[in-house]
């Protein structure tokens, strides 16, 4: 083995195993102890979520018109991973409510915004943070309509984290700073999300059923692909510097979000398909995200 090549397998390493190691205590954790991690997800996406959000956002060095072609290419790979995949529904005999949410909509919080971190550094927040912005305001809006048609557009207003990121903006583009006090608490605050959003992907990965492995395995092979293809395939027209478009491929090669089987769950959509979807596909990540990390750093 060539120097480069070890170099290169240390850096994944360094990447990739804290957040495995994270994944693993909640894993190992709610195996011992019966672990309910509703309340502590909520706090997390109602709290320290919006937190890191305001925290970034807030900064006087993010500049959202540097990240508008990013946002673009992920609206792109996010919708269009949806219309790739819409005819394949009938051929492998998967309703199209059940499959294509968790295709579109990747886990961009738990697994990408700490992924995006480790692997590109600390610079590569805001990047993360936009992603993580775009995939889930759409899957609030264009996700939650495609399960119930009657949800309302204004709804996205409620949601503490769409709030953090305009109140951010607004701090931001009027060039105004937050007390140094007040700084602290919310940075603090935002520290809390990361490590916590591993800790419950450890704690969910215990309840994997493997009744429906066929679509999970389907799920866990196209997400990646689609979404990857999307990325390659938007570069061609937006042409995005070589950074932004190493985190819009990260971003494509993400696996399903968590949320996913909550709102399945919640509007009754075959839940446990969804959850075998999700669960099976970030089980799939720990190999994919690797040979991806290979590619790209």
């Amino acid at each position: 083995m060539d120097g480069t090549t070890y170099s290169l397998l240390e850096r994944i390493f360094q990447v990739v195993f804290p957040l495995l190691a994270i994944v693993s205590v909640g894993y190992l954790y709610a195996r011992r102890v019966h672990t309910d991690m509703s309340v502590a997800n909520r706090i997390n996406m109602d709290v320290f979520t919006p937190a890191l959000i305001l925290s970034v956002m807030a900064d006087k060095s993010f500049d959202l018109a540097l990240y508008q072609p990013l946002a673009i290419g992920a609206l792109c790979v996010v919708l269009g991973s949806g219309l790739l995949l819409l005819p394949l529904c009938r051929l492998i005999g998967i309703a199209p409510k059940t499959f294509l949410p968790p295709m579109m909509f990747n886990n961009s919080g738990n697994l990408g915004i700490p992924l995006a971190v480790l692997a590109f550094g600390e610079q590569a927040l805001p990047a993360a943070v936009v992603l993580f912005l775009v995939e889930n305001s759409l899957h609030f809006t264009v996700g939650m309509y495609m399960l119930n048609p009657r949800v309302h557009p204004l709804s996205l207003l409620r949601i503490p984290m769409i709030l953090a990121a305009i109140a951010g903006l607004v701090i931001s583009s009027a060039g105004l700073a937050l007390p140094a006090a007040i700084k602290t608490f919310i940075d603090m605050l935002g520290q809390i999300a990361i490590p916590l959003m591993l800790f419950s992907l450890g704690v969910r990965m215990l309840s994997i059923d493997f009744t429906n492995w066929r679509s999970g395995v389907l799920g866990a092979i196209l997400c990646p692909a689609s979404g990857l293809l999307l990325a390659v395939a938007v570069q061609q027209i937006l042409q995005l510097d070589e950074t932004q478009y190493l985190y819009l491929l990260l971003f494509g090669a993400l696996p399903p979000a968590l949320l996913n089987y909550l709102v399945a769950e919640r509007y009754n959509q075959e839940p446990q398909q969804v959850a075998s979807i999700v669960l099976l596909s970030n089980m799939a990540s720990l190999i994919i995200i690797p040979l991806v990390l290979a590619f790209i750093l």
